[in-house]
C-alpha cells in the first residue's frame, strides 16, 4: 500500500537505532511464519497494512495466539479470489523490518531517495549572515558537556554556563549557539549569588510545543525547506512528533504527500515551514532512527496525495517454493497484476471491526457507536484500556473511565472527554471531539468491506474479462459499457463503486447486490446523505485489477539470518558494503521490487504471488514464533 495507517511491530533484537525518548516505546516483536493453508490459500502481511502484530507484555499469561483468535480473517472482509492458477507457496515476511523498504514516488515521476546529506550553499551563506559570531562563543568543553546532555549520555538534568563578561547582546549569542548547534535542548538564564548563568536542559517539557522563534528569513529563499526523510520502524506522525518536539514545532508546521508503515525502512519527502537546512541537519546528530538530506527551499508546501505511489522492495524469507513456482508467481504478477482489495490493516485488529462502528454511524445509531468504541472486548488490548472498558460498562461514567487512561488522546479517550462535556444526550457532538481523519476512518472503512464482497462477486460471476454491464472512467465520469463496448475493453479498464450518493453502479446483477448488501445492514442506498455532512458518502471508484510497475525479483541464498538482505540508502550513505549471498546459503529468500499508484497495498500485491491469507488470525493459527 503506498499510504498507510500507523503499524505498531516494534523493532527486533539486533537492528534497533533509536532515539533516546522512544526506546521505552519499543518492545520485543514477534516473526510470523507463514504456512501454505491447505484449504483457503492467503499470504503475511505486507507493506503499510501490515496489522500490529506486537503484545503489550500485559495480558497476564495469554498467548498471542490466543488474543489474536478473535480477530477477523480475509473471508470476514470479503477478500476471497486470486487472479492467478499458479501454486501458492509459504515464506516470512518482515521477519525483519528492513525486509520491507519503500521508496515514495514523488509527482514529477521520480523514485525518492536518501543520497545527500549536504547543507544548500544558499543556506550556509545566510546561516553565516544571521549570527556570524554564533560558533564562537561556546568553549569545545562546553560544546562537549552539551553534547552529552543533548543525547542522554550523562545523568545531568542540565548544564550550567556561568556569564563572565555579561551582556545582553553575549547572552543572547549563547542563548541562540545553544539552540542551533544542539537542537532539543531549551535554555534560560539564572542569577545565583549574585552571578549569571545560562542553563540548558531538554524541551521535552511544557516548552516544547511553543511557538518557533523567529529567525531572519531572506526574501528570495523559499518559505518551505523540502527534505527527504530516512526512518526506521517508526509510522509517519510518530517521526514527525520527534521532529516536532526537537525543534520546539507544532506537527501541522511540517507537510507531506502521504504516509509510510512503521514496520520498514521508508524514504519519502517531508516539508517545513521556516525551518533551515541546517536546523534540520543538526537533527541528525541525535536521531539515529531517522535521517533527514537532499534539503531545498520551495515556495509550496507538499499535499496529501500528490504523489505517483511508492516503491516497494521485499524480502520473503525461508520460502518453499520452487524456482519454477516463484517464476510463475512473479510472472502472473507482472502481466495480469491482484485483485486491488482493501488490506487488512483497514478493518482494525480487535474484536471490534471498524467497519462495524462505519455502519452504526451511517444508521445514526449513536448509542451503538459508543458501545462499540467503548464496550469491554477480547483480544490482544493494553491492560490501561481493558481497565478503562471495564469501568465504562461497569459505571457508564465517562469521568471515571477516563481517569482510566493515561494517555487521553486515543479514540477511546477523546470520546470520553466528549462524554464528560457533552453528556450521553449528544453523543454527535461528543464523537466529534475524536480527530476528524479518525472518524472518517470508520466510515471509510464499511465502505470498504462492501466494495471488497462485491468485487469478489465480480470475480466470481464473469472472472478476468469485461462484459456488459461493467463500468469504465471516461475522464472522471463512469460509463456503462455495453456488450459491443466490451469486446474493446479488459479488465485492467473495469472499475467498481465504493457506494456512495454520488456514483453509479454496474447494470448487471452484481450491480444489484450492492443494493442488497446495504439494505440488509439497515442502510438505504438511495439515500447516502447523512444528517451530519461529514458523514455522507459522496462513493467513489477504484480499479478492480492492478498491475505493478518496474517488476522484478530474484531468489536469493544466505546462511547469516541477522544480516539484512537489502542495502538500504543509510548503508550506501555509511559506505557499507552491500549483501554478499552465499548461492549455497542454507536459508532462500524472494527479493523483489515493483511500483504502486497510491492507495494500493502491497500486501495484496504478495498476497497473490504466495496465495497466503495476510490476516494476523491466521498467521498466528498457522505458526507464531515469538523473538525475545
Amino acid at each position: 500500500m503506498a499510504d498507510s495507517d500507523p503499524v505498531l511491530v516494534p523493532a527486533q533484537v539486533g537492528e534497533k537505532r533509536g532515539c533516546p525518548e522512544d526506546e521505552e516505546k519499543d518492545l520485543p516483536s514477534k516473526k510470523l511464519r507463514v504456512e501454505k493453508d491447505s484449504k483457503n490459500g492467503g499470504p503475511p502481511h505486507s507493506d503499510e497494512e501490515l496489522v500490529d502484530e506486537a503484545s503489550d507484555g500485559e495480558e497476564d499469561g495469554e498467548t498471542f495466539a490466543d488474543m489474536m483468535k478473535h480477530g477477523l480473517t480475509e473471508v470476514d472482509v470479503g477478500i476471497l479470489k486470486y487472479v492467478s492458477d499458479h501454486e501458492g507457496f509459504s515464506g516470512v515476511l518482515k521477519e525483519r523490518y528492513s525486509d520491507f523498504v519503500v521508496h515514495e514516488i514523488n509527482k514529477q515521476g521520480k523514485i525518492v531517495h536518501l543520497d545527500d546529506l549536504s547543507i544548500p550553499a544558499e543556506a550556509e551563506v545566510s546561516e553565516v549572515e544571521e549570527q556570524p559570531k554564533e560558533s564562537d562563543v561556546l568553549t569545545e568543553e562546553q560544546k562537549k558537556q552539551l553534547g552529552e546532555l543533548q543525547l542522554f549520555k550523562n545523568k545531568e538534568t542540565n548544564v550550567s554556563i556561568e556569564m563572565m563578561d555579561d551582556t545582553k547582546e553575549k547572552r543572547t549569542l549563547v542563548h541562540k549557539a545553544i539552540k542551533t548547534q544542539f537542537p532539543g535542548l531549551e535554555t534560560k538564564t539564572e542569577e545565583k549569588e549574585g552571578r549569571k548563568f545560562i542553563v540548558a536542559y531538554h524541551a521535552a517539557g511544557k516548552k516544547a510545543l511553543a511557538a518557533p522563534r523567529k529567525h531572519f528569513w531572506p526574501k528570495n529563499r523559499g518559505s518551505f525547506c523540502h527534505f527527504v526523510l530516512y526512518k526506521e520502524n517508526k509510522d509517519t506522525m510518530d517521526a514527525i512528533n520527534v521532529l516536532s518536539k526537537f525543534l520546539r514545532l507544532r506537527p501541522n508546521m511540517f507537510s507531506y504527500m502521504g504516509t509510510k508503515d512503521k514496520r520498514a525502512i521508508t524514504v519519502q519527502e517531508i516539508a517545513v515551514l521556516r525551518i533551515t537546512a541546517e536546523r534540520l541537519a543538526h537533527l541528525n546528530k541525535c536521531l539515529m532512527n531517522l535521517k533527514l538530506g537532499n534539503f531545498s527551499y520551495k515556495n509550496h508546501p507538499l499535499k496529501l496525495g500528490e504523489l505517483q505511489g511508492n516503491h516497494f522492495t521485499v524480502v520473503i524469507r525461508n520460502i518453499s517454493g520452487t524456482d519454477e513456482q516463484v517464476h510463475k508467481a512473479m510472472a502472473s504478477l507482472k502481466q495480469t497484476g491482484f485483485i486491488n482489495y482493501y488490506g487488512m490493516q483497514r478493518f482494525g485488529t480487535t474484536a471490534v471491526p471498524t467497519q462495524h462502528v462505519g455502519r452504526a454511524i451511517l444508521k445514526n445509531d449513536w448509542k451503538e457507536v459508543v458501545d462499540l468504541i467503548l464496550k469491554p472486548r477480547p483480544g490482544a488490548e493494553k491492560e490501561f484500556l481493558v481497565r478503562c472498558r471495564e469501568e465504562w460498562a461497569k459505571t457508564q461514567d465517562p469521568e471515571a473511565a477516563l481517569k482510566k487512561l493515561p494517555n487521553k488522546r486515543c479514540v477511546e479517550g477523546q470520546l470520553l472527554r466528549g462524554l464528560s462535556m457533552y453528556g450521553k444526550k449528544d453523543i454527535v457532538n461528543a464523537f466529534g471531539l475524536i480527530p476528524r481523519n479518525n472518524r472518517l476512518m470508520y466510515i471509510h472503512s464499511y465502505q470498504s468491506v462492501v466494495w471488497n464482497t462485491m468485487v469478489s462477486r465480480r470475480i466470481e460471476a464473469f472472472g478476468l474479462k469485461a462484459v456488459e454491464g461493467d463500468l469504465v472512467l471516461r475522464g472522471t465520469t463512469a460509463c456503462v459499457l455495453s456488450a459491443e463496448e466490451a469486446q474493446t475493453h479488459s479488465i485492467h479498464d473495469i472499475v467498481m463503486p465504493l457506494p456512495g450518493f454520488d456514483v453509479i453502479y454496474p447494470t448487471h446483477h452484481v450491480g444489484k447486490g450492492y443494493r442488497e448488501l446495504l439494505s440488509a445492514d439497515g442502510l438505504d442506498i438511495d439515500n447516502m446523505r447523512h444528517k451530519v455532512k461529514d458523514y455522507s458518502l459522496a462513493g467513489a471508484y477504484r480499479r478492480i485489477i492492478i498491475r505493478p510497475s518496474d517488476v522484478s525479483w530474484e531468489v536469493i541464498q544466505y546462511d547469516d539470518p541477522r544480516i539484512s538482505l537489502v542495502h538500504s540508502d543509510f548503508e550506501k550513505l555509511e559506505n557499507k558494503p552491500a549483501p554478499i549471498f552465499n548461492k549455497e546459503g542454507k536459508y532462500r529468500a524472494l527479493r523483489l521490487e515493483f511500483s504502486l499508484p497510491p492507495s494500493t497495498y502491497a500486501t495484496m500485491a504478495i498476497r497473490e504471488v504466495l496465495k497466503l491469507d495476510t490476516s494476523i488470525k491466521k498467521q498466528t493459527q498457522l505458526n507464531t514464533t515469538w523473538f525475545n
